[in-house]
């Protein structure tokens, strides 16, 4: 549901050789996400930062899990109203 460059650069970032550029990316998200206050930043990356993180600490990945799996409930309510 991505647009093909967004699409292709998650899934160089989640491949596990890219492991070295998956742990600065989701710093870098989460700490903009802190920061969402200002211009630009938002929420939205502190979770983005938090899944990228998950899969290479392991204590984060069950929240993750959760977390994506509650997302996709909403959004598929959203969608099945939106039909109506």
């Amino acid at each position: 549901m991505l647009p093909a460059r967004a699409a292709s650069a998650l899934r160089w970032l989640r491949h596990p050789a890219s492991r070295w550029a998956r742990i600065p990316v989701g710093l870098v998200l989460i700490l903009g996400g802190v920061f969402s206050f200002l211009p630009i930043l938002g929420v939205w990356m502190l979770p983005l930062g938090l899944m990228l993180m998950a899969s290479d600490v392991p204590f984060l990945q069950r929240p993750m899990a959760r977390f994506t799996m509650w997302i996709i409930d909403r959004v598929e309510r959203w969608q099945a109203k939106r039909r109506r």
